[in-house]
């Protein structure tokens, strides 16, 4: 806990050194430190004094850190000379725990106090605490002339170190030395592991179902990272064997030329090269040493980049044959468990070189060296390997609970019983292995009984302690069959109750947290590489080892945030890869798609058809246009097409997301598929948008029956994207479609909603306002006008039946509802400019409404009114409300009368009306009305100017007729000024408006038609009138053809329609 701690001191200023008012007594503590003068330097100190308990609770923590840092010297120091007093033995093939121990915690002292000097203001640090301590309670601390003195020691940490552990020289050398066979055994280059068939199960084929077994089990898995800390530090510590011992001179340089930097502690890391020199150039005796070390470092920077770089290589195939090996048959983790620890510990060891290397790039003529763009795939089988030691766990334990109880407990028993020396200490400990591993049982394993070994295992480390002292009874050392055993069984207790610490020591990569530049560079290095896409999810997965750097004392040393900011980066960019690969493919089945689009046949209809008649052929130099499919005929398969190519590399990407289907990265549960669903609903948005080809200066936009064609083919291929990996494209598409139906989407961009909107009212409407676009109710669609200036498109084309389908289709009922609220604007703009106009025609109106049955009388009030040509713009906008039909919801809608409950009556007919159902009262249309009243209005007033509107209506219709446009075309169905539109205005008008005021609809309509019922001065007066009241009558639920001809008998309509349909033209084909 203490090196973390010191590590993070180093890291963290603190705020009181930030503080000008604070610069003068932290100046003067340095000069002085550590005698220190309050009273002398009050006036630099009264800083200090004002804000005293500040300083004590902010330092409190740093102190107390100091102080521990003291009391594990004093402890060390105890154990050290303890250790020497009973010369105890070490050999790491032998008593491996009891070295391994010893070796870390000469390392971890020696790390803490170099980390130590590198806190700057340590000495500030405990002199202002002190400071504030004595002004507060009148005495110094206790503990506080100790501290001064320990950091005036240590201001050269190795020279001290290094005069500290003069004594125990013998006992640090003689543990050292017993690395001398094992380090250079596992420090061999990459042809030696070739030739050697490591890690290798294909080998032989023969010995696949054998046990792996080994003298040193735990040293095979040793990280080399840590032998070779062990060795440079020892040695720097206890340098004197350099000079005397051929052996630890031989060990010392092997480990110089393993790499220039070593790690202290997180990213923290030694110029071991550099930091040598330096201490033995100040050493007398020492001056051969220099030329060693020069000579190591350029071999270093010469050979080991490249020497690693084929480690690297070798490690990523032999980790996948494993891996591969193991997922056919997984059986094989009992018997060659041991394998997948010693792959993961090399593969650890050599990514984690790669890592401090890169960091510090040395001057060298071969910077690729430390580069990798193929990391992806040795972290990838890693992790690998990782989940099939989880997803196996039972096949492991139940082969190593019978390994321990029917072999491991009889060996061991053996060799007891040989022992002619056995106290009776030692003894009780070994009968007690026995019966541990004996009692082991399948029963225990099959009831779902956790095993719990840490016992086994800590009466082994103390039994090691006991034998392995220079006065034991039963020396270790004399037993090698005895500890060979023992460190056997020990590993196999491991695979039983403690797989994942083992883990940790072999496959951590939490270090990389602190590298998180070299870490991302990598990644980028990767991603560009083609062949290492499928391994990318290797990067983000290897995040959720970063808790496992975290201790409990020091939880705030790793930023979760950044952890996690790191990791979601990763999956941003492998679905970004992705996505753009899937839309590339989307497209280009888009476009083959877009090619058997109907629109298109008419060329090659027009060629056959010329070939048929035997017409001129085409010239020798014009190019044959490519039918659709030619594309999909190859002669040679091995021609490669750009789609091909992008199928390839989906493969490749989706192979990446199946290392894991989730994983938890600080508490965070990450899953990898939701990026990519994420990234492909942003990307489908803005592609669904931009296949609108909206430009708003020159309203142009795609048909709606080709973008929903368009959307059509990406959806097909985009749910081919399940057969490379799992993922619910149904979802992706739903709410992608869901939030093109609003008019924004998650993200705050324009939608399809919005632009069609936009389009259909700012484009078509005022087009058609102005005459130039009419709506045809033969082809219940609009259509342009014959006009000496060309549209900029065809309306038939956008407003036909299959074209509001589409529409329809695409932005669904919530578009359609937006289109009508936005329509719904322009109306009640319209209304409010209508009611103005009956507000000056006021008493003319109520006039005219009292004399309809008097000729003479309306002739002369007629004219009178004003502005009664304004009313045909109204009308054609209330036509574009028009309803779609979309889902059977009649049946309701039939069971709902207008004269019921209008409660009941809207609210079923507002569901009906967004299902595209026609209404007898259109929900929408009686909100906005209703809004539109004032508080100073009453209904009574509203029903007046209501019922005088549809006066106002009746006596402009002459008005409206004599206009030379309202010519009536057979062919359309409808007049050439869009008058017929009338029809579907009244009846909408004025049943929304009295069912505001709670009026009877039925009669207002009848008195409508009686105001109508006045004599005509010309025959277009006539013909126009008759069949638009007919119209009116035909479309209302209120009217009937009985009160029609109660006002104009059914001859004068048939009249009137034989008179518009003579000027219709009859063409015989």
């Amino acid at each position: 806990t203490i090196l973390p701690k010191i590590y993070k001191y180093s890291k963290r200023r603190p705020s009181y050194f930030t503080e000008k008012s604070n610069e003068s007594a932290v100046k003067y503590i340095n000069r002085k430190f550590p005698n220190i003068d309050i009273r002398g330097g009050s006036q630099h100190l009264s800083s200090i004094q004002k804000q005293k308990s500040a300083v004590l609770e902010g330092l409190h923590s740093y102190y107390e850190s100091f102080i521990d840092v003291m009391e594990f010297r004093d402890n060390v120091y105890e154990l050290l000379n303890t250790i020497d007093a009973c010369q105890c033995f070490f050999d790491i093939a032998v008593n491996f725990d009891l070295t391994k121990n010893y070796l870390d915690l000469i390392v971890t002292y020696a790390s803490v106090f170099y980390m130590l000097s590198r806190i700057d203001d340590k000495k500030a640090i405990v002199g202002l605490y002190n400071c504030a301590y004595e002004f507060s309670n009148g005495n110094s601390d206790p503990s506080f002339p100790r501290l001064g003195q320990m950091f005036i020691e240590y201001d050269h940490p190795w020279k001290k170190l290094s005069e500290e552990f003069g004594p125990h020289t013998k006992s640090v050398t003689g543990a050292l030395l017993s690395l001398r066979m094992l380090y250079p055994r596992r420090n061999l280059s990459a042809d030696q592991w070739r030739s050697a068939q490591l890690l290798s199960l294909l080998a032989s084929p023969a010995a696949m179902l054998s046990p792996t077994c080994c003298d040193t089990m735990a040293c095979e898995y040793l990280s080399t990272e840590v032998m070779e800390r062990w060795i440079l530090i020892g040695f720097l510590l206890c340098h004197s064997s350099l000079n005397t011992n051929a052996d630890s001179q031989n060990l010392w340089k092997t480990a110089l030329r393993s790499g220039l930097y070593l790690t202290v502690i997180r990213d923290e890391v030694l110029n071991i090269h550099k930091l040598s020199e330096d201490f033995f150039d100040g050493l007398k005796g020492y001056s051969k040493r220099i030329p060693d070390i020069k000579e190591c470092k350029d071999y270093v920077i010469t050979n080991c980049g490249a020497l690693r770089r084929e480690k690297r290589n070798f490690l990523r195939n032999a980790l996948k044959e494993l891996t591969k090996v193991l997922e056919d048959e997984p059986a094989l983790l009992g018997p060659k468990a041991l394998y997948v620890f010693m792959a993961l510990s090399f593969s650890r060891d050599e990514v984690l070189w790669l890592v401090r290397h890169a960091e510090n790039i040395p001057k060298t003529k071969t910077p690729e060296d430390y580069a990798d763009s193929q990391l992806a795939e040795l972290l990838y089988h890693m992790e690998k390997l990782r989940t099939l030691l989880a997803q196996h766990r039972y096949v492991i334990q139940r082969y190593h609970l019978q390994y321990l109880s029917q072999y491991d407990a009889l060996v061991l028993n053996d060799i007891i019983q040989g022992m002619y020396v056995c106290p009776e200490e030692e003894s009780v400990l070994m009968s007690s292995f026995v019966s541990t591993l004996s009692a082991m049982s399948l029963k225990h394993l099959d009831a779902g009984e956790e095993f719990d070994l840490k016992a086994f295992r800590l009466d082994w480390l103390r039994l090691q302690a006991y034998t392995s002292t220079g006065k034991a009874p039963l020396a270790l050392k004399d037993y090698p069959d005895l500890a060979k055993v023992m460190n056997m069984a020990q590993f196999h207790t491991r695979m039983m109750d403690s797989v994942n610490e083992l883990l940790c020591e072999t496959a951590d990569l939490s270090i990389l947290c602190f590298h998180a530049r070299v870490f991302e560079k990598l990644f980028s290095q990767s991603s560009e590489d083609v062949s290492m896409q499928r391994y990318l999810t290797a990067f983000p997965v290897i995040c959720s080892h970063f808790s496992q750097c975290l201790h409990p004392l020091c939880p705030e040393e790793v930023s979760t945030n950044q952890s996690l900011k790191l990791c979601v980066s990763f999956l941003e960019e492998i679905s970004r890869q992705t996505c753009t690969v899937v839309l590339e493919i989307c497209a280009e089945q888009c476009n083959l798609h877009e090619k058997l689009l109907p629109k298109h046949s008419a060329e090659t209809i027009s060629t056959a058809r010329n070939k048929k008649l035997k017409k001129s052929l085409p010239k020798k130099g014009d190019v044959p246009k490519e039918k659709p499919g030619t594309e999909s005929l190859r002669k040679d398969r091995a021609i490669v097409t750009n789609l091909d190519k992008m199928h390839q590399a989906l493969t490749e990407l989706c192979a990446s997301y199946s290392i894991c289907a989730d994983f938890t990265v600080f508490k965070h549960i990450i899953v990898p598929a939701e990026f990519l669903l994420s990234q492909l609903e942003i990307r489908l948005n803005k592609v669904i948008v931009q296949m609108a080809n909206y430009n708003q200066s020159t309203h142009e936009i795609a048909r709606p029956s080709d973008l929903l064609a368009g959307i059509q083919a990406y959806v097909t291929s985009l749910h081919s994207l399940s057969c490379y990996i799992n993922i619910d494209v149904t979802r992706l598409v739903k709410n992608v479609l869901l939030q093109q139906t609003q008019p924004l989407d998650s993200y705050g961009s324009q939608t399809i909603t919005t632009l069609y909107t936009n389009w259909f009212l700012e484009g078509l409407l005022r087009q058609a306002s102005s005459a130039l676009i009419v709506h045809c109710p033969t082809t219940q669609c609009f259509v342009n006008q014959n006009t000496e200036n060309e549209q900029s498109f065809h309306a038939e084309e956008y407003a036909d039946i299959c074209g509001l389908r589409s529409l329809a289709e695409l932005i669904g009922p919530y578009g359609l509802k937006f289109l009508n609220e936005n329509l719904m604007w322009h109306i009640i703009s319209q209304v409010g400019e209508l009611k103005k106009l009956v507000s000056d025609n006021m008493d003319v109106l109520v006039q005219m409404r009292a004399n309809f049955e008097n000729p003479d009388a309306m002739s002369d009030l007629q004219k009178k009114l004003t502005g009664a040509i304004t009313v045909h713009t109204f009308f054609y906008i209330m036509d574009r409300h028009c309803p779609f039909i979309m889902r059977p919801i009649k049946c309701l809608k039939d069971l709902i009368s207008p004269e019921g409950d209008i409660k009941v009556t809207l609210s079923v007919y507002e569901m009906a009306s967004a299902a595209g159902l026609p209404c007898e009262i259109d929900p929408a249309l009686v909100s906005a009305i209703a809004n539109m009243q004032t508080d100073n209005s009453s209904i009574e007033d509203e029903f007046k100017i209501t019922c005088l509107l549809l006066v106002f209506i009746a006596v402009s219709l002459p008005t409206l007729c004599l206009d030379p446009n309202s010519f009536y075309s057979r062919a359309q169905g409808g007049h050439q000024n869009n008058i017929h539109c009338l029809a579907t205005a009244v009846n909408h008008i004025a049943a929304a408006m009295f069912t505001v005021q709670r009026k009877n609809t039925r009669i207002q309509l009848q008195e409508f038609l009686k105001v109508n019922d006045q004599p005509l001065n010309t025959r277009q007066e006539v013909n126009s009138i008759y069949v638009i009241l007919h119209m009116i009558v035909e479309q209302s639920p209120f009217l009937s053809q009985d009160m029609l001809e109660t006002c104009f008998p059914y001859v004068l309509l048939r009249n009137a329609y034989r008179e518009v349909h003579k000027t219709f033209i009859h063409t015989m084909g």
